[in-house]
């Protein structure tokens, strides 16, 4: 799995356990919802400092996010 589609999937994970929507997660981070589906669906990589916002709007840690990825990456191996 490539690692921005491992990233999207952490951050679309730990959306719908938050129960919220793309859109209220874009914007929550100051996203839109175009570019966060996209972030999601692995065809655009996030910033730092778009991951940091994303985190915060999850009410996780940025660290969190990456944590979850890794484990998508390493366990599909």
């Amino acid at each position: 799995m490539e690692i921005p589609v491992a990233f999207g999937k952490a951050v679309k994970i730990r959306r719908i356990e938050l129960s919220i929507s793309q859109e209220d997660l874009a914007n929550r981070a100051g996203l839109s919802r175009s570019f966060l589906s996209g972030v999601e669906l692995g065809n655009r990589q996030a910033s730092v400092s778009t991951v940091w916002r994303l985190a915060e709007a999850l009410e996780c840690q940025p660290s969190d996010l990456w944590l979850k990825a890794e484990a998508l990456i390493v366990g599909e191996g």
